[in-house]
C-alpha cells in the first residue's frame, strides 16, 4: 500500500524548479494573493539561492512594487526579498560580488525604479520606509555614481531623503543618516543640495538629542561621517555653513565648552572609548576647515578665533585625561588653524594652558611637577611637551606640539627672529635649558638625562625650520659660541658644537634618529651657505669622521652613510679657494678616504631607502611600529622635498672641476638656449644702462656750464641795463631843466619888446595928437612946425629905425634861441635813437636769454628722458627678474613631473608584485589540488571560460528583454 502511494505522489522538486515555478506565478499572476504567496515563496530561497532567484524573478519583483504599491504587507515581502538578495548568505553555493553589481545595474537603468523606491520613503508605513531606504543603500554600494545620478535627476530626490533625518524612529533616522553619508561621499552638486536643505541644524539636534559627543554612541559618529562628507574640500558649504553662524554648534559640542562642562564632570569618571572617537572625528572635522591654500581657510581661522574654538581645542589637548591620539589630533587643529595668519599668529604666544606633568624629575634634580591647577603660556608648554616627555606613548602628541610650533613661526619673519632670540638668550643666562632648542643640541645628550632618542630630533627640526631660508636667523645662530677667549678657552661655535656632537654620537653609536636630526639640520644649514661652510670646514676633524661614517655601511643604521655622504658633497660643492679647507685640498680628501663609486653608492641607497622613497604614503606616527617600541619617523618633510630637489646636484657634486665655484643658486633642469639668451638681453640692457648713465652725466655737464653761462651773461645784461637806464634818467632830467630855462629866457625878452614897442606906439601917438592940435591952432607958424615936424619926423623915424633894429635884433636872438632848441631836440632825438638801440639790444640779449632758457629745457628733457630710459632699464631689470623666476617655475614643474613619474613607477612595481603573487597563489592551488587527487588541465579551464561565457550570453539576453 506504502508502495502505491509512494508511487503516485508527485515528483520531489529542487530548488531550481522550485524558484522557477514561483517566478512563473509571480510573473502571470493576476490576484494579489497569487502574487504574494509567489513572494514569500521566493523570500525563502533568496539568501541561499541568490543568483537563481534574480535571474528569474528580479523584473517581476520590481513590477509587484509598483503594481501593489498600495498593500503594506505585499511592499514589506517584496523589499525584504531584494534585501536579501542583495545580501545573500556568505556560504551560499551562489554567492557572489557580481551579483549586486547586476542587480543594481537593473535598477538603475530606469529612472522609474529609483522613483518608486524613493515614493515608498516618504510613506508613514516603517517598513516601508527602513527597506526602501537600506534598499537604496545597498544600490549605492554598489553602483554610487549611477545612483547618485537618479537621486539628482528625481523629482524632490533629495529633499525626501534629507526628511527623513527628521523621523523619530531611531532605526530609520540612523538608516536615513548612513544612506545620505553613502550618497554624498565625492558627490559636490549632491553635497550642496543636501546642505541647502538645512541638513546642517539637522544633524546638531541629532547629536544634541543623543547626548552630544561624551555621552553619545555610534549614531553620533556617523552623524560626524556624514558632516565630514558635506564639507570636505566644499568651499561653498563651508561659506553656508560660516555664514549661518553654525560655528557656535561646534564650540558647543566641545568639552569643556558652557553647554557640556556639567556633562563632562560626570563622563571623566568613566572610561568612554566612542566617546574618544566622536572627539577625534569633531576635531578631524574641525581641520576640513583649515586645509592649507584654500579659499576660505583664513576666513575659518578667524571664525574658529571669534567663538573661541581655538582655546577650547588647546585645553582639550593640555587635559591629563584626554586620550594621546584625541591630544595629538587637537594639537595638529590648533596648528592649522594659526597656520599663515599673520594676526592668530601674533597672538598665540598670549594664550595660557594648564602645564605639563613630566613624570621623571628634570635634569636638575628638581622634583617632578605635581597635577593642579597651574598654568604656563602656549608655547612654553608645547616646548615641555616636545623636549621635556620622554615616553614613546607620547610621540604622536610630540610630533604634533612640534607641529603647532612650525605654524607658530610659518612664514613670519618677526615672530622667527623674535623665537630665535629668545632661545638664545636662554641657552646664554642658562635659564631651563630642558625646554630650549638651542641648548639642546649644544650640550648634546646630559649624564642624568632620561634616555630619549627624539628630544635631540625634534630639537634638529624645530632649528631648521627657525634657519630656513632666512638669512637673518643663520646669522644670529652663527653668532652664538661656547668659550671665552679672553679666559684662554677654545671658543667653538654653534656649528662647530653640532658637529662635534655628530661626529660623538657616531663614534658612540647613538641612536640613528638623533645622528639623522644632527645631519638633517646641518645639510639644510649649510647649503648655498658658504659662511656656515667655511664655519665648518674650521674644524678640519669633522671631515674626516664624516668621510670615515660614510665608507662604512652599517646594517644598524642604515641613513648614516648616505646622510654623511650628503654632507660632505655639500661641504665641497659650496666651499671656496678662500676656506679653512680649500676645494683643491678638500676634493682629494674625498677622492682618496671615500672614493666616488662609495659617494654616489651611499647617495643612492639612501634615496632608494624607503624611509626616503616612500616617505608621502608611509604613516609618520607611532603606528608605524610595535607597542612600546620606538616609531619609524625619520626625517621630517621638509628635508625629504630639499633632499629630492636637490639629488641630481648632489650626485654630480664630487665631479665639479675644483677651479670653479658653485653659483649661490643651482641651474639644474634649466634650458640652456633660455639661459643664454636671458644672459645676452641682461648684458646688452646692462650696456645700454651704462651708456645712458654715461650720456646722462654729460648732459648734466652741459646743463652746468649752461646755466652758469647763462647766469654771467644775466647779471652782465643786467648791469649795462642799470647803468643805460642811469644815463638816460641824467639826459632826461638835464635836457628838461635847458628846455624850462630857455622857455623862461624867451618869455621874458617878448614880453619886455612887446612893452617897449607899446611905449614907443603911445609916444607916437601922443606926439601926433599933439601936432595936430598944435596945426589946428594956426596955420602961422606952418613953416616953423613943418621944420619942426620934418625934424620930429627924422628923429621918430630914427626912433622907430632904432626900435626897428632892436626888433630885428630880438627876433635873430628868438631864432637863434629856436636853433639851439632844435639842437636839443635833434640831440634828445639822438638820446632817443640811442636808448631804442640800447633797448634793442636788451630786447636781443632777453631773446638771447629766452633761447638759451629754451636749450637749457630741451637739456632738462634729455634729462629727462635719460631718466625715463633708466626707468625703462630698470622695469628690463624686473623683467629679468621674472625671467628668472619663471626659471624657477619650470624647475619646480620639472620636478614635480619627475615625483610623478616615480610615484607611477612605483606603482607599477606594486602592481606587477601584486601580479605575481596572484600567479604563485594560482600555482599553488592547481598543486593542491594535484596533491588532493584531482585533475586539472587547460582544457578544463576553457571548458569553465565556454560555460561562464553562455551564462553571460542569456544574462545578456534576458537584460535586453527586460
Amino acid at each position: 500500500m506504502l508502495r502505491m502511494l509512494e508511487a503516485q505522489a508527485p515528483a520531489k522538486q529542487n530548488a531550481t524548479d522550485a524558484i522557477n515555478t514561483l517566478s512563473g506565478r509571480l510573473n502571470n499572476a493576476t490576484l494579489l494573493e497569487d502574487r504574494r504567496g509567489a513572494i514569500l515563496g521566493l523570500r525563502s530561497f533568496a539568501k541561499e539561492y541568490p543568483a537563481s532567484v534574480a535571474s528569474g524573478a528580479l523584473r517581476g519583483l520590481i513590477e509587484s512594487l509598483k503594481k501593489d504599491a498600495e498593500d503594506v504587507d505585499t511592499i514589506k515581502i517584496v523589499l525584504e526579498t531584494l534585501l536579501m538578495l542583495f545580501n545573500p548568505n556568505e556560504r551560499s553555493p551562489e554567492a557572489s560580488e557580481d551579483i549586486p553589481l547586476w542587480l543594481a545595474d537593473l535598477f538603475t537603468q530606469r529612472q522609474d525604479n529609483i522613483t518608486i523606491l524613493l515614493d515608498f520613503v516618504e510613506t508613514n508605513d516603517f517598513y516601508s520606509r527602513l527597506y526602501s531606504i537600506q534598499l537604496i543603500s545597498a544600490i549605492s554600494t554598489a553602483r554610487p555614481e549611477r545612483t547618485q545620478e537618479c537621486i539628482l535627476s528625481a523629482l524632490l530626490g533629495t529633499t525626501r531623503l534629507v526628511a527623513v533625518l527628521d523621523d523619530l524612529r531611531d532605526a530609520v533616522r540612523d538608516a536615513g543618516i548612513v544612506l545620505l553619508t553613502d550618497l554624498t561621499r565625492d558627490a559636490t552638486e549632491l553635497q550642496k543640495l543636501v546642505a541647502f536643505e538645512n541638513a546642517f541644524d539637522r544633524i546638531f539636534n541629532i547629536i544634541k538629542a543623543e547626548g552630544g559627543l561624551t555621552q553619545g554612541g555610534i549614531t553620533i559618529q556617523d552623524c560626524l561621517s556624514l558632516l565630514a562628507n558635506l564639507l570636505r574640500n566644499n568651499h561653498s558649504n563651508q561659506s553656508l555653513f560660516r555664514e549661518n553662524g553654525t560655528v557656535r554648534k561646534l564650540y558647543d559640542l566641545l568639552p569643556g565648552s558652557t553647554r557640556n562642562r556639567t556633562a563632562a564632570k560626570d563622563d571623566d569618571e568613566f572610561p568612554n572609548t566612542q566617546k574618544n572617537k566622536n572627539l577625534w572625528g569633531l576635531l578631524a572635522i574641525l581641520r576640513m576647515f583649515l586645509v592649507k591654500g584654500s579659499v576660505g581657510t583664513k576666513a575659518n581661522q578667524d571664525a574658529f578665533q571669534r567663538y573661541g574654538i581655538l582655546q577650547q581645542v588647546l585645553n582639550l589637548a593640555f587635559e591629563n585625561s584626554t586620550e594621546v591620539a584625541t591630544k595629538a589630533e587637537a594639537l595638529y587643529t590648533c596648528a592649522d588653524t594659526i597656520r599663515g595668519n599673520a594676526k592668530l599668529q601674533e597672538g598665540f604666544a598670549q594664550l595660557q594652558v594648564a602645564a605639563v606633568t613630566r613624570n621623571e624629575p628634570t635634569v636638575h634634580g628638581e622634583t617632578a611637577r605635581s597635577d593642579g591647577p597651574q598654568t604656563v603660556y602656549i608655547i612654553d608648554g608645547l616646548l615641555d611637551l616636545v623636549l621635556g616627555v620622554a615616553s614613546n606613548q607620547m610621540f604622536d602628541a610630540r610630533a604634533a606640539a612640534c607641529e603647532c610650533i612650525k605654524a607658530y613661526f610659518y612664514n613670519h619673519t618677526q615672530i622667527r627672529v623674535h623665537f630665535l632670540r629668545r632661545a638664545i638668550e636662554g641657552h646664554t643666562t642658562g635659564e631651563d635649558e630642558t625646554a630650549n632648542v638651542i641648548s639642546t643640541l649644544i650640550k648634546g645628550p646630559l649624564p642624568d638625562e632620561t634616555p630619549d632618542a627624539y628630544r635631540r630630533w625634534f630639537a634638529s627640526v624645530l632649528v631648521m625650520h627657525l634657519i630656513h631660508d632666512d638669512r637673518e636667523a643663520k646669522d644670529l645662530l652663527m653668532a652664538v659660541a661656547e668659550g671665552d677667549a679672553e679666559s684662554g678657552e677654545e671658543v667653538v661655535t654653534c656649528i662647530q658644537a653640532i658637529a662635534g656632537n655628530l661626529t660623538a654620537g657616531i663614534r658612540n653609536g647613538e641612536d640613528e634618529r638623533v645622528l639623522v636630526g644632527y645631519l638633517m639640520l646641518l645639510c639644510s644649514w649649510l647649503y648655498e651657505d658658504a659662511d656656515a661652510v667655511n664655519d665648518l670646514l674650521g674644524e678640519g676633524s669633522t671631515v674626516q669622521s664624516l668621510a670615515q661614517a660614510a665608507s662604512r655601511p652599517s646594517m644598524d643604521q642604515p641613513l648614516i652613510p648616505g646622510l654623511c655622504a650628503v654632507l660632505l658633497g655639500i661641504l665641497y660643492d659650496f666651499s671656496t679657494k678662500d676656506s679653512p679647507i680649500s676645494r683643491r685640498t678638500l676634493q682629494p680628501i674625498l677622492i682618496s678616504r671615500l672614493g666616488r663609486e662609495r659617494y654616489l653608492d651611499a647617495i643612492i641607497h639612501l634615496r632608494q631607502h624607503p624611509h626616503v622613497r616612500d616617505f608621502e604614503v608611509l604613516p609618520q606616527n607611532s603606528s608605524s611600529a610595535p607597542i612600546g617600541a620606538l616609531p619609524n619617523v625619520f626625517f621630517d618633510p621638509l628635508f625629504v622635498d630639499f633632499l629630492k630637489d636637490n639629488f641630481s646636484r648632489l650626485m654630480r657634486a664630487v665631479d665639479r672641476d675644483p677651479g670653479f665655484e658653485s653659483l649661490p643658486q643651482s641651474l639644474q633642469s634649466v634650458d640652456r638656449d633660455l639661459l643664454d639668451d636671458l644672459r645676452t638681453q641682461l648684458e646688452s640692457r646692462t650696456q645700454a644702462l651704462q651708456r645712458a648713465e654715461a650720456e646722462l652725466l654729460t648732459k648734466e655737464k652741459q646743463l652746468n656750464q649752461e646755466q652758469a653761462d647763462h647766469r654771467r651773461y644775466q647779471e652782465t645784461a643786467a648791469a649795462v641795463q642799470n647803468k643805460i637806464k642811469s644815463v638816460n634818467e641824467a639826459l632826461q632830467r638835464d635836457h628838461e631843466s635847458e628846455i624850462q630855462k630857455i622857455h623862461a629866457a624867451n618869455r621874458a625878452a617878448t614880453e619886455y619888446m612887446q612893452d617897449q614897442h607899446e611905449r614907443s606906439l603911445g609916444s607916437v601917438r601922443a606926439q601926433l595928437e599933439a601936432t595936430k592940435a598944435f596945426m589946428q591952432e594956426g596955420s602961422q607958424a606952418n613953416s616953423v612946425t613943418i621944420a619942426k615936424l620934418s625934424e620930429n619926423n627924422a628923429s621918430i623915424k630914427a626912433a622907430y629905425d632904432e626900435l626897428d633894429g632892436a626888433h630885428k635884433s630880438l627876433i635873430e636872438e628868438a631864432s637863434r634861441l629856436e636853433s639851439e632848441i632844435e639842437g636839443l631836440e635833434k640831440a634828445n632825438e639822438e638820446l632817443k635813437t640811442t636808448v631804442a638801440d640800447l633797448r634793442k639790444e636788451v630786447l636781443a640779449r632777453e631773446e638771447a636769454s629766452t633761447s638759451l632758457n629754451s636749450k637749457i629745457s630741451n637739456l632738462e628733457s634729455d634729462l629727462r628722458k635719460g631718466t625715463e630710459r633708466i626707468v625703462e632699464l630698470e622695469a628690463a631689470k624686473e623683467e629679468q627678474k621674472k625671467a628668472n623666476e619663471l626659471v624657477a617655475k619650470k624647475e619646480e614643474e620639472l620636478r614635480m613631473t619627475e615625483e610623478a613619474r616615480s610615484a607611477a613607477q612605483t606603482e607599477l612595481d606594486d602592481m606587477l608584485m601584486v601580479l605575481a603573487d596572484l600567479e604563485e597563489k594560482r600555482a599553488r592551488d592547481k598543486r593542491r589540488l594535484k596533491e588532493l587527487g584531482e585533475e586539472t588541465s587547460d582544457v578544463e579551464e576553457d571548458g569553465e571560460e565556454v560555460e561562464d561565457g553562455d551564462e553571460a550570453d542569456e544574462a545578456g539576453d534576458e537584460e535586453e528583454e527586460a
